[in-house]
Parts: C-alpha cells; structure tokens; sequence
C-alpha cells in the first residue's frame, strides 16, 4: 500500500499527571496554563484540533479562569476541542473498586452534558499500568463505545490487531486503540516520533493513529509540533496526516468485518503498583466503603426518618475520592509529599461519609421503640449488606458500677454469649471493650440489650491451647517453630489443607525495582521469612479465642492475632507489622496441598482466572485457589483482604503482598547512590485483617463474594437510650433472592429527591433470575442478570411510578449509546423526565 493511501490521524493532546513529582496545586496551574496554550494554538492554526480528557480538569478552568471556560467552550461548540475520556480522572484502572469506575463516568459525563450538552463517546486512559477485564461493560454502559490506552506494550501482551474489539465477561464490547510508542512528544519537530510509530503498526493498514503534544507536566502541541507536520506532510513520503481526533478514527474504522476480538484484561505493565505504599491503598479502600454504606442508610434515613439526602456532601467526598484514584497518586508512585494531600483529602471525604452515615443511622435509631428497663443498655447493630449477617461485633462500654460483669440478651429475650475483649482504652476503671455474635437482618437493624449479670455461656464454645483453635467447623494449629499453621482443618468436608510441610508463611523478598516494578514478573527472590519469637492464647470466652503469634525479621516485627468464633467457617488474621526494611518486600503465603493450574481473583464488579504460575497479580478483597487433594476429593481455600491488592497463586499456594519499600517515585533506569540520601515507602507500622475461608471446592457456594464484603464493611453497633418510636426492635430493608446478585448500592438518585438507585451485579459469572426486595418501599424488582452483569434502577418512592432500569449514569435505556437522553440534552429533569425500560 503505498503512503497517501493511508490516514494517520493525528491527535494534538496535553497528557497531564496533576500529581507526580509535583504536588496538585502544581497540577492545577499547569492544567490552566496548558489549556490557554491550546487555545492560543488554534488562533494560530485554524486547522488545528486539541483532544481533552479528564473532566476535572475543565472544572477547575470554570472554578478559576471563567474567561478560558468561555473561550473553551466557544471551541468545543465549533467541533476544534475534543472531549474524550468520559471519567473524572485517569484513575488506575486495577485498584479501584467497580463502584469508583462507575462514579468516575457518573458525575464526569453528566458534568459534561450540563456545561456542554454532549457527553463522551471515547474513553481515554493513556497512562495507566493495566487495565482490567469488567472495563468494556463499565465503559459501554456509561455511554462510552470505544477506548485508547497505551500499556501494556506489545512486549508487554500482544493483541489480535492495533485496534480490536475488547471485550468483557458479560459480552459488552468497546472498540479498543493501543497508542504507538507513545502518547506525548518532544516540543520540537516530530518526524522521529512517526518514524517510531510507524514502525510498530502494521504495514497495510489504511487508517492509523498518533498522538502527539508535549505531556505529563503538561504543555500540549506546540508551534514546532504543527510546523512539522504539515512540512512532514507535504513531502509526500508519509501517510497523509490530517490535524485529527479519536472520534474521526474510530468513526473511519469501526464498521469493518474484520476487526478482531480481544476478551479479559489488559495486562501487565508495573506489577509493583498493586502494592507500593500501602498507606493510600488502604485509605482508598476505607474510603470506597464508608462512602457506600453512608449512601445506603441515607437512603434509608430519606424513606424511614424522612432527613434529606445528602447528594452535595456524599458527591464532594466521591469527587475527593476519584481525584486521588489518579494512577499516580493510587499507584503510589508519586513522591512523598503528594501523600501528605493524598492523606488529608482521603480523610475529608471519609469524614464526610462518616458524618453523613451518623445523622442517618442516629435519625432512624431514635424512631426504635426501646422501652426502659432498670440497669439496661441498648445497643442497636447496624447491617450495611443486603443480606442476613452472622458476625462478631465489638463495641467500648463504659460498663455497670463496680465493674460488674455484663451479659447480653436479643431483642426476644434470648441470652446471647458476650465476652470481654481488649479495649482502646489503656487505664483502670469500668471503660471495657466486649465482642458477641449478632445475627442482623438485610440492610437492616437489631436491638441488642445489654445487662448487668454474667455471660450465657456459648453453645458452641471454642477449643483453645496454646496453639490450637476449633469450633464446630474448623480446627487450625500453629507450629512455634515456624510461627504458621501446621493444620488447617477443615471439619465440614473433612480435609486437611495444609501440605505435610507447609514452608514459611511471613517471607522477605529481594525487591532492587524501581517504584513502579519495572521489568518484574514475580516476587520470589526470597532472603528468608520472619523468625516466631512467641505463640499464646490471649483471650478465650464464649465468643471466640485468639492466639497471638509475634515474630521478627531484621529490625522489623510482626504480630498476628488468629481470631476463631464460635460457629465461624472462617479463620480471621489480625496482622500489625512494624517494617523498617529496604529495597525488600513482605510477602505472606498461605501455602495448602490443593493441586491446581488456575486461581480466581476478584477484580472491580467481577473476577477472573488466571494461571496458578506464580506471577505478580492484581486483586480486589480475595483470592481463591480450588482443585484436588491428593485423595482425589475437591478443596478450596479463599483468602480475603481489607487493604492489599497484589498477590500471586503458585500451584495451591497463595501469596499476599503486604508492603513494599522502594524509594519514593524511583524510576528506571536511574539507580540509587550508595551513598544517596532516599526516602523509602511503608516504613514503620501499618496494620491490616484477612481471613482464610476453607471450603469444598467451589468459592461461589462457600459465598466467598459475601464473606470478602463483610470484612470490608463490618456491622456497626451503636449504644442507645431508652425512648418510644414508631419502628419495631428489628428491620429489614433490601435483599436479593439470588445469592450471586449483590446488591451493593443503594442511594438518591441524581435528578430526583423522590427516587432511589438499586445497583446490582451477578458474582458467580452465571445468568440467573433474581428478586430485589424492597421492604423499605413495600415493592420489589425483578430482573435476569446475564454472566458478570450489572443493573441499576431507579425506584421511585411513590408506588404508584414504575421501576426503570438505566444505564450507569442513572439515564433510561432507550436511547442509543454516544448520547444524553433528549430530557437531557433539552435541559428538562434529566432521567426522571423520559421513561426506561421497565424492570419490575
């Protein structure tokens, strides 16, 4: 084919990284000094067209150069700006959890459709280390229908083409482009730059694509960036180059029959990401779940206690959230000052989640009628899951006079087995901590009432030693010599797990890569494993017993408290590390004698399967290998986090990378002076919980989703008084039949006080037809969730309006993906004004 045959469109962009090796007010600047570059670029060239992404951006201009908004605007109405992207941010695309992908679109699109009446129609994520596999759905749904990314690079993963349809479990498909060589250029002439490009794409294809413009600090297209191209394109030797944007190439190649298909993630590139600096990754996931509990009983508190929904506040935290998703920041490549914002940002919008849930929860707990009774405490247990919860709860007390001993009863009278526990407070007196097991009904509430007297005992107490736990269900003991179990029985399906010798559990790694993990497949270049320094049983009652095993390694220790309940099928680990190792890694491996090829791990609204090889892998709240024992029986073991998101499965063992400590934003292929003075990540004391869920073989019945869920938003107890009220002692307000469907938001609606959303997705990658109770609303929805599918709706409080299923961005279905609905684009109500699809 010869060269003015082909098209290479060329895209004039500015990536820019508000963080990175600068901090955000930096960003924030550079963001308006880019953007009025652009401008000044287009009086200038009266053919050239910016491409934009990240909507935040545009938001800042409004907040604080109205004149550059005004003129932007007048360009994107003349068709020479772009918008692309259609998210918030360039979040990491593997560590955010599904919700946050939603939000990213939620409020980016519907920003840009009140500012510029359009939305987007091309996702744009350049810079990001991966890509997981539910994107194509979140994307589709989102009214996105195709996607440009650079990494992974062809060394990397390669692809059926340069662009091909990539596609999600559920059989959503977005047209996908991988950049050439890179997606920002030098400010000078950028021949080299096509040369480079050129090179890697195929030699016959008809329409190509190219991004250039001065990027990461951002900068954009300079004049010697358009000189060169239209010289480059006069001599006739290149393809022809027109000053172009990715709607145009996608709209020049998307009705080809021959566009191949490319199904699950887009891996790997930086794998050490998963895991550098635990601190924002555990600030991240915090933040993900207050925020989403805050929602679903402020929802709740609308329709039971009639306060207002609080959507300013609870989308002012989400936005805080998003923002700090940004692959540098989440990613924790970033430098160190970065997290000192990062910290405070993530802690504002928690402390708006946390607020906002308060009033909530306060206004429905003082509508319970809780008659007074002489010496009587009421405690009210708040279930933030759509289902029936069974699990221990905790709460401080400022207990009876005389330190008597207290004993607790249900809201039927029934005596519940308490136990005293160790309490925040480190002094004499009656302050005390107790732990019990409740049993709370979906999204609901129970009153438990707490009296002076002694425990019942428990029913089904727990065997403890001094290296032994069991209950009905499991029985697991530690070897001293090692600090790590030595059985691990699963009672049930009488399986042992653990091989004959199970190998260390808390191993050091040999980690010389920079920041990112560059050029790394695998953390198993082990320098030795924590040394057990003691193993005892720390407490032991009609609840629960918890050994404590304490070991170190270097200058660092390790403390981790095996947790056993009465009646648990799991074994929860309370793990605190005080690490002050460099250049190393602290990999904990939970090793069985399951054999297997494969393991499952969760990733955002979904999970996949990967190869048992070894390899450095990303993850959501659980890992879980299933397969054969060497008595041919099936077995599976589940391992559940509520902070860490690298792992890796050889075989049947699992391995949970807890830290890291490269250098802060180190990148190849500079190397450190021995002499240098370098501040590392994840030193000194973090802390985090797991649990090991042993089961038959299959993670979907042992509700390994459910279990992970529960971890990551535990039951929340709150000490009453006595008062008269309208509600009974126990409710329930949301369930689904299915056991695979979660219901994992419940929140207002964007465009109407008067309407909740009820998002849900299928877990166990199987069609199924589910119910969605509403007892909260007296109405339900039914609905059949494909493999992998989510489904939101918008359920009016008055019964009389039908239920409407929307897309992701709360709009009805009706109405082709790339547009707003008309009620929209006319400015008339948004969603609430145009009927959906009906869904119950």
């Amino acid at each position: 084919m010869r060269p003015r045959q082909r098209t290479m469109h060329m895209v004039g962009n500015a990536h820019i990284d508000p963080v990175w090796l600068w901090q955000w007010p930096e960003g924030y600047q550079e963001v308006r000094a880019t953007f009025q570059s652009a401008i000044d670029r287009m009086d200038e060239y009266p053919d050239f067209v910016f491409t934009c992404d990240s909507v935040l951006y545009l938001k800042w201009v409004e907040e604080s150069d109205p004149k550059l908004f005004e003129a932007i605007l007048k360009r994107v109405a003349e068709g020479r700006w772009k918008i692309v992207g259609g998210w918030w941010i360039e979040p990491d695309c593997n560590i955010p959890g599904g919700e946050s992908f939603v939000r990213q679109a939620l409020y980016a699109q519907r920003y840009l459709q009140e500012r510029f009446g359009m939305v987007a129609t091309v996702g744009c994520n350049v810079d990001p280390f991966g890509h997981n596999a539910a994107l194509p759905q979140l994307l589709r749904k989102s009214r996105i229908d195709s996607y440009t990314f650079l990494r992974p690079g062809p060394h990397e993963l390669p692809l059926p083409g340069q662009h091909f349809w990539w596609e999600s479990a559920d059989g959503s498909r977005v047209l996908a482009y991988r950049i050439p060589n890179e997606y920002c250029t030098p400010g000078s002439d950028i021949g080299n730059h096509i040369d480079k490009s050129l090179a890697v794409m195929p030699p016959d294809e008809p329409e190509l694509m190219i991004f250039y413009g001065v990027g990461n600090h951002g900068g954009g297209p300079t004049k010697a960036n358009l000189d060169s191209i239209r010289r480059l394109d006069e001599l006739g030797g290149l393809p022809r180059l027109p000053l172009s944007h990715p709607q145009a190439f996608f709209d020049a190649v998307r009705d080809r029959a021959d566009i191949p298909v490319h199904t699950g993630e887009l891996q790997h590139h930086g794998v050490g990401c998963y895991s550098a600096h635990s601190g924002v990754k555990r600030w991240n996931r915090r933040a993900e779940n207050l925020l989403q509990r805050a929602e679903k009983w402020s929802a709740v508190a609308r329709v039971v206690a009639g306060v207002p929904y609080p959507r300013a506040e609870l989308t002012e935290a989400w936005q805080l959230v998003l923002f700090n998703q940004f692959h540098d920041i989440l990613a924790g490549t970033s430098i160190a000052p970065a997290y000192e914002d990062s910290r405070d940002q993530y802690g504002h919008a928690c402390s708006i989640a946390a607020t906002t849930f308060n009033r909530a929860v306060q206004s429905i707990s003082r509508l319970i009628d809780i008659p007074a009774e002489a010496d009587m405490y009421p405690l009210v247990v708040f279930n933030p899951h759509p289902w029936k919860l069974t699990e221990d709860v905790e709460f401080e007390f400022t207990g009876f006079p005389g330190n008597a001993p207290a004993r607790m009863v249900d809201d039927e009278g029934a005596d519940v087995p308490v136990q005293r526990t160790r309490s925040y407070a480190t002094m004499a007196g009656s302050r005390r901590r107790l732990a019990f097991r409740a049993e709370i009904p979906p999204l609901g509430y129970r009153v438990y009432r707490l009296l002076p007297g002694e425990s019942a005992p428990g029913s089904t107490a727990v065997r403890a030693t001094d290296t032994v736990l069991e209950n009905e269900h499991l029985l697991v003991e530690v070897d001293p010599s090692t600090g790590w179990l030595r059985r691990l029985y699963d009672k049930d399906n009488d399986a042992e797990l653990l091989p004959e010798a199970p190998g260390p559990h808390a191993v050091v790694v040999d980690d010389p890569s920079d920041t990112w993990g560059h050029r790394i497949d695998a953390y198993d270049k082990e320098l030795g494993s924590f040394r057990c320094t003691r193993v005892r049983l720390v407490e032991h009652g009609p609840v629960r017993a918890v050994l404590r095993v304490e070991s170190a390694y270097g200058n660092s220790t390790l403390a981790e408290e095996l947790v056993l309940s009465a009646g648990a099928r799991a074994l929860e680990v309370r793990a605190v590390v005080d690490w002050h190792e460099r250049l190393r890694l602290l990999k904990l491996r939970f090793p069985t004698a399951i054999d297997t090829a494969s393991a499952t791990f969760e990733i955002p609204y979904g999970h996949i399967e990967r190869p048992a090889d070894g390899a450095e892998e990303s993850a959501q709240a659980w890992v879980d290998v299933s397969g054969t024992l060497p008595d041919g029986r099936r077995a599976g073991l589940s391992v559940l986090n509520d902070s860490k998101y690298g792992h890796d499965a050889r075989g049947g063992t699992i391995g949970m990378t807890a830290l890291r400590s490269p250098a802060y934003a180190w990148h190849e292929p500079m190397e450190l002076a021995e002499d240098g003075v370098y501040e590392y990540l994840d030193q000194g004391r973090q802390e985090f919980r797991y649990r090991l869920v042993p089961h038959a073989g299959d993670w979907r019945a042992a509700g390994t989703v459910r279990l992970a869920a529960q971890l990551n938003q535990p039951a929340f107890p709150l000490l009453e008084t006595y008062h008269p009220g309208p509600l009974p002692s126990r409710s329930g307000f949301v369930e689904a039949t299915a056991d695979s469907v979660v219901v994992g938001v419940v929140k207002g609606d964007e465009d109407d006080s008067d309407t909740l959303v009820v998002r849900a997705v299928e877990t166990a990658g199987r069609a199924v037809r589910t119910t969605i109770d509403l007892p909260l609303l007296s109405r339900s929805v039914e609905a059949d969730f494909g493999p992998s599918e989510i489904k939101t709706f918008r359920v009016p409080l008055d019964p009389e309006q039908p239920v409407t299923e929307t897309d992701l961005l709360e709009w009805p279905l009706d109405e082709p993906v790339g547009t707003a609905p008309a009620a929209a684009r006319q400015g008339a109500g948004g969603a609430g004004a145009t009927a959906g699809k009906a869904a119950g």
